[in-house]
């Protein structure tokens, strides 16, 4: 019996989702509650995961195309599931015979119509027909597999066939140019001799075009929005790392063995930050409307970077979390961003953000606050700098700091005493402690 796949309420105004990849493939077998397919929105990625066991039947929405909620992407078929060497081979042929390319079930997307079809001058294998591979009477071409092979320039002879019956699938083809770009580059000499094999430039001018994911569209709508509707601007200041460091290296096995965790720099920033907002409360607002929002609480955001671009994951409550508890809050969104596991709601209400571009070697830069918030800091890399200390040069390791500000609810005073009050607190960590 056929069960449609519908897209699920993803989330509160919600209406769109974007079809990531499908982790299975047409005809191959599924349990209830695998998941199935990724759906992206404009806040996460989700997994949808199959209402009933039997096989993956009819694929309607494929990697890269648009949904609305409620919307049947798919058909499940209820029942037994096949034997595991033949879904293999019925999945095989499903993702190669297939109107669409089932790419997006390794993360390939689907090409767009008119693009990729094949060398000028030669006529494509119809759908679901297989070509013969020249020099070998045994190897049977998939139309997938075919249409790499004219995109690449490949001869089919070079490329080991992998599929059911000696059958040359995508995959194969994939592996090939995977293993072709790993190997290491051709000397000047090596490059004079082969010039008679040599693509030319003009073969190498391509261009791929790419949907923008949800999420990529709402950071572009936010960053715009931030850059229109707010009067920012960014003051600096520089931070000492030292006693930080000490502080670290002097407890850092102890602070691991008690806690599990590492004792890292992002929480000493969240305290100095939540130690600053309390004393510059303008940065912890937000305007709504003709009026000015203050906040009791710190929701602190820090921003963390995916695959798929940066997500704000907030800390709730973090003027009452440990050390040890912002510490391992932070080391769970980094392992779930990575892997597209943060929840929309963990990502919305914060009152502030931290932004720590200095993991990527950054040493200095302008961060754009994130609306309606008031404020966003940015740290960035520990560098051993030449500075002046009581009279005399020392090598010290230095970080700059940077705050972007709103300016029609923040002015210049607040913001250079927020940020010096950051740099008072890391410069000397124990305060934080005695909250003075």
């Amino acid at each position: 019996m056929a069960v449609e796949l519908k897209v699920p309420t993803v989330g509160e105004s919600v209406s769109e989702v974007f079809i990531g990849a499908w982790l299975k493939q047409e005809g191959e077998p599924i349990s209830v509650d695998e998941p199935l397919v990724e759906l992206e929105t404009d806040k996460a990625t989700v997994e949808l995961p199959a209402s009933v066991s039997g096989t993956l039947g009819k694929v309607l929405k494929r990697q890269g195309e648009t949904a609305q909620v409620g919307e049947v992407i798919a058909h499940l078929e209820e029942g037994s599931a096949p034997a595991a060497g033949e879904a293999g081979s019925e999945a095989s042929g499903a993702a190669e015979t297939g109107g669409v390319e089932a790419g997006a079930a390794t993360g390939g997307g689907a090409k767009p119509s008119g693009e990729g079809g094949g060398v000028a001058g030669e006529k494509p294998a119809a759908a679901g027909q297989e070509t013969p591979a020249a020099g070998d009477g045994d190897t049977r071409v998939m139309p997938a597999a075919q249409r790499m092979l004219d995109e690449h320039g490949i001869d089919a002879a070079q490329v080991s066939a992998g599929g059911p019956g000696g059958r040359l699938l995508k995959e194969d083809v994939q592996r090939y140019l995977d293993a072709r770009t790993t190997e290491p580059a051709p000397t000047e000499s090596a490059r004079t001799t082969a010039g008679a094999s040599a693509v030319s430039g003009a073969g190498e001018r391509q261009e791929e075009v790419v949907p923008m994911s949800p999420l990529r569209r709402r950071i572009a709508e936010r960053l715009v929005e931030a850059q229109r509707d707010a009067a920012l601007l960014t003051t600096f200041n520089e931070i000492d790392m030292s006693q930080v460091m000490e502080l670290r290296k002097q407890y850092r096995d102890e602070f691991e063995k008690r806690y599990g965790v590492r004792l890292g720099f992002m929480s000493f920033f969240v305290k100095a930050a939540i130690d600053a907002l309390k004393s510059i409360p303008e940065l912890n607002a937000e305007i709504r409307e003709q009026n000015i929002v203050y906040k009791n609480y710190y929701d602190i955001g820090v921003a963390v970077s995916t695959p798929k671009g940066l997500v704000v994951p907030v800390l709730r409550g973090a003027e009452r979390l440990s050390f040890a508890e912002v510490e391992t809050a932070i080391g769970d969104f980094g392992k779930r961003a990575q892997a597209n596991r943060i929840a929309p709601d963990e990502l919305q209400g914060g009152t502030f953000t931290i932004s720590n571009g200095g993991v990527f070697g950054s040493l200095m830069s302008t961060p754009i606050v994130n609306p309606p918030q008031s404020g966003v800091l940015g740290m960035h890399t520990i560098q051993e700098r030449p500075v002046a200390v009581e009279g005399r040069v020392e090598i010290r390791p230095m970080m700059y700091v940077a705050l972007s500000y709103d300016h029609r609810i923040v002015d210049g005073r607040e913001a250079v005493t927020f940020l010096k009050r950051i740099k008072d607190a890391v410069e000397r960590p124990t305060r934080m402690l005695l909250e003075v």
